[in-house]
């Protein structure tokens, strides 16, 4: 039978294939069919080659690396103070100059939102944005980067928070 109906067989290669010779032609060794012809690599295969590879392996780095690379602003809380801490031995810290004690479940945060254990920061001098819970202790630490603490006016007294208004969006203070 002639034409597209045609059985595909030996006869059948695939363009790639032309300055290749025939292999097992008849003898039941090589690709009978297009099909079986997909289970073998092709000469001209992008995957071959390591120029593709590289590319392909430098463009998936490059989508992975750009978001990492533009810090986007944090959030802070309303009830969020600041302060120059210095850590000691867990729990204890220094928070503005008076020795007091990280909650239970603390979680401290560093320049880039990452939560760490306590115990990397012994001895650490950093200007931070924290939070108290209700018996008094620091919960929530914010290790800030350069550009965090320019942003000024920040309350440093839970009696600034109540008397400055705070926008949220902006994460600015206004003073009255």
């Amino acid at each position: 039978m002639k034409g597209p109906l045609r059985r595909l067989d030996s006869t059948i290669r695939h363009p790639s294939l032309a300055g290749f010779p025939k292999r097992g032609v008849g003898t039941g060794r090589g690709p009978r069919t297009l099909a079986a012809l997909a289970a073998f690599p092709l000469p001209h295969s992008h995957w071959m080659n390591t120029m593709y590879r590289c590319l392909f392996a430098l463009a998936a780095a490059a989508a992975i690396a750009a978001p990492a690379l533009a810090q986007v602003q944090r959030n802070f809380p309303q009830n969020a103070l600041r302060g120059t801490v210095v850590f000691g031995q867990p729990p204890v810290i220094s928070l503005n100059g008076e020795v007091t004690r990280l909650s239970p479940g603390a979680r401290v945060r560093d320049l880039n939102n990452m939560g760490v254990l306590t115990g990397q920061l012994i001895d650490l001098k950093a200007v931070v944005n924290y939070t108290i819970d209700a018996s008094g202790q620091v919960h929530d630490v914010w290790i800030l980067r350069p550009e965090e603490v320019k942003m000024r006016p920040w309350p440093v007294t839970t009696e600034q928070a109540r008397a400055w208004t705070f926008d949220p969006a902006a994460q600015t203070w206004h003073k009255p």
